[in-house]
Parts: structure tokens; C-alpha cells; sequence
């Protein structure tokens, strides 16, 4: 097959990019031929409201000109408008309610903006692929068939280094951003005892927020953006990977790195979590918005080092659920479906 595929990004940590990395693996390993417009190859305006706008318009006149796909397929709604000119079947995956996650950020009149957009967006696709059963039950109710494809990585690709800098080490590894749960990160780490020390890396919106906070805490240690690699030897240096997200989509890639990784996670139920998390079985499970629960659940394991095995070797056994091997095949049948249709 042809596939082309059209994401904001293809580059960094983020979980699109990450999710459109191991796709495009996956389908070059199997076979296919590839090719992928996002940010990082078309025109866009490197300004925060305006880099998806410019992005959308630069791939809809890319693909209007872009002809011999068997498949275009788009992630989330900033790449659907490319689905409108494209001569293929169409897929648009959606990794989270996109207006949603428009209006936490940006307000609620952006939020609307997206969410009439959003409607659109899910006109244009042949077929709609969610990443977790939350978003299944979304999209389903408003009457579109969807299909569920959790996220997914090659466990066997990981790095195998370990990067242990302290005695107590635990890590938050994900956006510096309000719907992550960093505002209750940091309201936590206020009682964290000093002998055990934060890790927190990535980048985002409340970056200097965070960086101020680590200046007042010789525990807590900003980081900021760390390459795949360097991230996963800190993650498998830590005691406990911490993920107390309020919003998300699928299962995100630090809880699945967490779970290969074989280190304990501390997760709120958040979007694809649900899925595969179960409390105290193989994962500890806290509220969205309580940092007193964090700080307990954090408290606990590290005085329970037989806890922690437990929930890090159930994991590892779920994740296997989770790689591209598995996932992958769900694509490619989807692909085949589709081709076979009118």
C-alpha cells in the first residue's frame, strides 16, 4: 500500500508524534511505502495560536496536488482538513476530544471555534479511529462509527541504560502543561520529604512556573525537554514514574514506557488509562486534581519496595498488549477494509 500520512507533528516526545513515529515504522517494516506531511516539512506560522491554523492550510493545498495514495490519514482535527482534497480513502484518528483540550488551553471561545470545526473535520474521514474506550463511547453516542486502536510502541526498541542520581529518585516525564496535572505536581512537592527527589522533564506553557518552584525546593529538579533515550534511562533509574494527568487520550506513552520499563506507576484514570490500569494490581491509581493523594500514594510505595515489584511486573505483562506488533496488524486490516469498499 501507499499510505500517506498528515500529523501536526512527527518529531519529539510528544504522544501524537510518538504515536506517528511507531506508525510509520511499523508500516515501512511491513512493506509499505510512507510518506508524511507534519510541521516539521510544510509551511507553518511558528507562533503558538497560529502554528495549527498555518499547518491545516498548508497541508490541505499539499494534499490537493498529491495523487496515487491507496491511503491518506490524518491525526487529530488540526490535519483533517487535508482529508478534504485528498483522492484516497480517508482516516482521521483522534488521540482526545480536540475541543476540549482547545478550551483548557486556550478559552472557551477558541473551544468553540474548534468544536464546530471538529464536526467538519469527522465528515470528511472514511473511517474515525479513537485511542481509548472514552473516547469510543464519546464519539459513538453522537452517532459516528468509530474504531478503538489504543496507542502503541516497540517494546523492544528501548533503551536499555539506567540513569540513577539519587538515593530516592521519582519522575514526572511529560508536557509542562495544566491538563497533565502539573499545577498538582507542583502543589504536592511542597511536602515532599527531602530525601526524595523529583525529576520533572519536558517542556510546555508552565515551564517558568515550574522552574520557579525548583529554585525553592532542593529536591525538585527542573530537567526540561530530554531526547527518547535519555528519558527512558532516567525512567528506568527512578523508583516510581508519576502521571497525575487530568485530561488525556489514549493510554499516554510515559505510562506505556513506565509499564516496559518495568518501573511502578502512580497514574490518575485518565482517558485510555482506564483501559489498562488497575488499582493496586498494576498500577496505583489516584484522583485527578488531589495532590494530597499523590503525595500518600507516593509515600506508601516507596516504603514498600515489594509493592512496587508487583505492580511494575503486572505491568509489564499488560504492555505487551500495547506493542506495535499487536497494534499494528489492527492498522493494517483497517487499511485492507476500506480498500475493499466502493
Amino acid at each position: 500500500m501507499k499510505i500517506l500520512i498528515v500529523s501536526p507533528t512527527y518529531q519529539g516526545i510528544g504522544g501524537v508524534a510518538r504515536h506517528v513515529q511507531g506508525l510509520v515504522n511499523f508500516l515501512k517494516q511491513n512493506g509499505h511505502q510512507v510518506d508524511i506531511i507534519s510541521s516539521e516539512n510544510t509551511f507553518t506560522i511558528p507562533i503558538r495560536k497560529l502554528k495549527n491554523p498555518s499547518f491545516m492550510i498548508s497541508s490541505f493545498l499539499k494534499t490537493r496536488f498529491m495523487k496515487d495514495y491507496d491511503i491518506v490519514h490524518a491525526q487529530n482535527p488540526p490535519a483533517a482538513l487535508a482529508l478534504k482534497g485528498a483522492h484516497a480513502k480517508k482516516i482521521l484518528s483522534l488521540h482526545g476530544v480536540h475541543h476540549e483540550q482547545v478550551e483548557l488551553l486556550h478559552g472557551n471561545t477558541v473551544g468553540e471555534v474548534a468544536k464546530g470545526f471538529e464536526k467538519y473535520a469527522l465528515s470528511w474521514a472514511d473511517a474515525i479511529t479513537v485511542s481509548s474506550h472514552e473516547l469510543y463511547d464519546h464519539y459513538a453516542k453522537m452517532g459516528y462509527t468509530v474504531h478503538y486502536l489504543p496507542n502503541a510502541m516497540d517494546i523492544s526498541s528501548l533503551p536499555t541504560g539506567i540513569d540513577r542520581r539519587y538515593e530516592k529518585q521519582i519522575v514526572y516525564a511529560a508536557r509542562m502543561s495544566r491538563e497533565k496535572g502539573i499545577m498538582d505536581i507542583l502543589q504536592m512537592a511542597e511536602k515532599l520529604p527531602e530525601d526524595i527527589h523529583l525529576l520533572l522533564l519536558g517542556s510546555g506553557p508552565e515551564e517558568e512556573i515550574v522552574k520557579k518552584a525548583c529554585d525553592n525546593k532542593k529536591n525538585l529538579h527542573f530537567l526540561g525537554y530530554q531526547e527518547k533515550q535519555k528519558t527512558i534511562e532516567i525512567m528506568r533509574g527512578s523508583d516510581i514514574v508519576i502521571q497525575p494527568s487530568i485530561m488525556e487520550g489514549g493510554l499516554s506513552y510515559t505510562r506505556l514506557e513506565a509499564m516496559a520499563c518495568k518501573v511502578p506507576l502512580i497514574s490518575t484514570i485518565a482517558g485510555g488509562s482506564k483501559d489498562a490500569l488497575r488499582h493496586m494490581e498494576n498500577a496505583y491509581l489516584v484522583k485527578p486534581n488531589d495532590p494530597q493523594g499523590l503525595l500518600e500514594a507516593i509515600l506508601e510505595l516507596m516504603s514498600d519496595d515489594k509493592k512496587r515489584k508487583e505492580l511494575a511486573d503486572n505491568a509489564f505483562k499488560t504492555v505487551q498488549n500495547y506493542d506495535w506488533k499487536v497494534v499494528g496488524k489492527i492498522y493494517l486490516k483497517l487499511y485492507s477494509d476500506l480498500l475493499k469498499q466502493s
